[in-house]
């Protein structure tokens, strides 16, 4: 257990420093900030100087060592837009992206497989057949515009839910929740549900497509034969059979969701991390873009190694082979 820990250590090492090479290089590619952070109107000697306190006056490969030496003295350097470090940029607005991911990820567990057991245990069933087919627009509508029909009809026609914004928060250890207030529920409900929409399609289908390959098994068949109630059985032998690989995309899909929760918090108005780093992009800010990418290389290296531990849990297939 010890060597594969250290081993997954180690590879998350590899993937952050490969990913900080690729970026830079792109980053260098893409275009200057120099153009976009200077004005026309700055003399030439203003513009030297502002460029060699940025340092980008120097190679692209002594950036790149700056860099690295900050980084593993835990300073990955200051933003060019907000004069700030950019890894407190990024932790201020960390914890709204990581509430409304949670939330939109319970959503979509507690939609996504209570539907997926009924459409799997009762697939001929009028109702399992319409929530199949409709699973189908979860996967189809594009995110902004589901989340423009949200506001449309709960904000602006019905007057139920706010629009925009976070709401009322809660501090906890320095940190504002706004899960913890009513007024922040309310804001939460509509970009939750929006970004949660995708994952409820894909966690209904996968749960049914794992009941109708569980239910045939003949364990289950030997459940049903000792006499163990028809409840005990879906839930203790076909529900966790099923949840095997639902865990390994579920904890794929929630680091997706911290990442590339840009459109629904763009549409919502919503202060995470995601509109943080499209502002960013759009100003050519380095040091954010960076910091931004390394924080999600590691929760998603982070999700990964739970991933792996919540299925060694549930399969005991996977303890015997790494015991031996």
């Amino acid at each position: 257990m010890t060597a594969w820990l250290l081993r997954r250590v180690l590879q998350a090492f590899v993937v952050v420093w490969l990913m900080t090479v690729v970026v830079f290089v792109g980053l260098h590619a893409i275009g200057n900030p120099v153009d976009i952070l200077i004005g026309q109107d700055v003399d030439q000697i203003d513009r030297a100087r502002i460029i060699a306190r940025l340092g980008l006056d120097q190679p692209l490969w002594r950036q790149y060592v700056a860099f690295v030496n900050g980084a593993l003295h835990g300073d990955l350097g200051n933003s060019f837009v907000y004069n700030v470090p950019a890894i407190r940029l990024i932790l201020e607005r960390l914890p709204a992206t990581l509430e409304l991911s949670v939330a939109a990820l319970l959503l979509a567990v507690a939609i996504g497989i209570p539907l997926g057991l009924f459409t799997g245990l009762y697939p001929r069933n009028p109702l399992a057949k319409l929530l199949t087919t409709g699973s189908i627009l979860g996967f189809s509508l594009p995110t902004f515009w589901v989340g423009l029909m949200l506001i449309m009809l709960f904000s602006v026609h019905l007057h139920w839910l706010p629009a925009s914004g976070r709401g009322a928060t809660v501090q906890v250890f320095g940190i504002g929740w706004s899960f913890l207030t009513v007024d922040g529920l309310r804001h939460l409900i509509l970009p939750a549900l929006n970004l949660a929409l995708f994952m409820i399609s894909l966690v209904l289908r996968l749960t049914r497509a794992g009941v109708a390959e569980v239910l045939p098994q003949d364990f289950v068949r030997f459940a049903r034969a000792k006499g163990l109630s028809p409840l005990r059985v879906v839930l203790v032998h076909v529900l966790r059979n099923t949840l095997i690989p639902l865990v390994t995309v579920l904890g794929i899909e929630f680091g997706s969701t911290i990442a590339f929760a840009v459109v629904t918090e763009s549409v919502f108005s919503w202060p995470g991390s995601g509109k943080l780093i499209l502002d960013s992009i759009n100003a050519l800010d380095r040091p954010v873009i960076v910091a931004y990418l390394i924080v999600v290389v590691c929760l998603f290296v982070s999700l990964n190694l739970i991933v792996d531990l919540l299925y060694k849990w549930l399969d005991p297939r996977v303890r015997l082979e790494a015991a031996a």
